[in-house]
C-alpha cells in the first residue's frame, strides 16, 4: 500500500498516523525561516532546504526499516538579524517557543514518544535546543534537536569550494536551491552574490554569541560566496546531509 512508504505526516490519515506511533516511529519537525537571501536566491531558501534534508533522511530512514514521519515546515522562526533587507517575517521567542512546544505537544498526544527538531536558521539553532530540552521535562519524551549542518560536521566540506559548511545564501545554500528549485534562484544576480565569509566582526571570539544586523556586516545579504554553485553541488549537499542525520537518528541510543 503508498501509505506503507509515505514519509509525510499531512498525507496521511489519522488511523495510518495511529499506527506508525504504536510503530515507536520518529517524528521530525523541519524547523526553518522566511526571510531575505540576498539579491540572487527568494526568501524561502531555508524552509526549501530543511524540508529536503528531513524528507530524504526520513525516506533513507523508512528504506532502512525504520518507522519515520516528517511534519510540515515549521515556517517562520527568529529572523530579526534580517529584518532591515525587507521581506523577513520574525517572532519573538515566547511566540516561536509556543508554537514549536504546540506541535510537539500534538505528537505527544497522537502517541508519538520521538521527536527530532530539525533546525534549516542558523538564527533559530539555540532557541531550538532550549525548547527541545523543556518539551522532554514538559512532555516525558524524548526530544532531540540539531541543525543539519551542524549536525553533518566537516561533511561538506570536501563538495565546496569557497567555504567548507553553511553560511547565508551561499554557495551551499544557493547549490541545494539550484537543485531543488532552480525559478527560487535569479542567475542574472549571481555576480553579486557575495560578502563576508563570517558574521563576526574581528576579536569577537567564535564560542560568543552576539547577534547582529546582517546590514551591518554585508551589503549584498550574503555571507559566504554563492558565484561557484551549482546544482551538482546541491544534490551532493543534500545527499550527504540525509546519509549522516539518517544514521544519526537511526542509533537506539539516541532515544534511550
Amino acid at each position: 500500500m503508498a501509505s506503507e512508504t509515505e514519509i509525510e505526516w499531512m498525507r496521511l490519515t489519522f488511523a495510518e498516523l495511529n499506527a506508525r506511533a504504536a510503530e515507536g516511529a520518529i517524528v521530525i519537525v523541519p524547523v526553518a525561516s522566511l526571510e531575505q537571501h540576498g539579491p540572487h536566491l527568494a526568501t524561502g531558501v531555508d524552509i526549501l532546504c530543511a524540508t529536503a534534508v528531513a524528507q530524504r533522511t526520513a525516506r533513507r530512514l523508512a528504506a532502512a526499516g525504520r518507522p519515520v514521519v516528517v511534519m510540515p515546515c515549521v515556517w517562520t522562526g527568529l529572523a530579526e538579524h534580517h529584518v532591515a533587507f525587507g521581506g523577513t517575517v520574525t517572532l519573538d521567542f515566547s511566540t516561536f517557543s509556543a508554537l514549536l512546544k504546540g506541535v510537539v505537544r500534538s505528537a505527544a498526544r497522537a502517541g508519538f514518544r520521538r521527536v527530532m527538531l530539525l533546525n534549516g536558521h542558523g538564527g533559530n539553532a539555540e532557541a531550538v535546543a532550549v525548547v527541545a530540552g523543556e518539551c522532554q521535562v514538559e512532555l516525558g519524551i524524548a526530544v532531540a534537536a540539531g541543525t543539519y549542518w551542524h549536525l553533518v560536521g566537516d561533511g561538506f566540506a570536501p563538495i565546496l569550494e569557497r567555504q567548507s559548511t553553511v553560511l547565508h545564501a551561499c554557495e551551499a545554500e544557493t547549490s541545494m536551491v539550484m537543485a531543488l528549485m532552480p525559478a527560487a534562484v535569479r542567475p542574472g544576480r549571481l555576480a553579486e552574490a557575495h560578502g563576508p565569509h563570517s558574521t563576526r566582526p574581528e576579536g569577537q571570539p567564535a564560542a560568543m554569541i552576539r547577534r547582529r544586523s546582517f546590514r551591518e556586516m554585508t551589503e549584498s545579504g550574503v555571507i559566504g560566496d554563492a558565484r561557484s554553485a551549482s546544482a551538482a553541488k546541491g544534490e551532493a549537499l543534500l545527499e550527504t546531509a540525509s546519509t549522516i542525520i539518517a544514521e544519526e537518528l537511526s542509533r537506539e541510543r539516541l532515544w534511550t
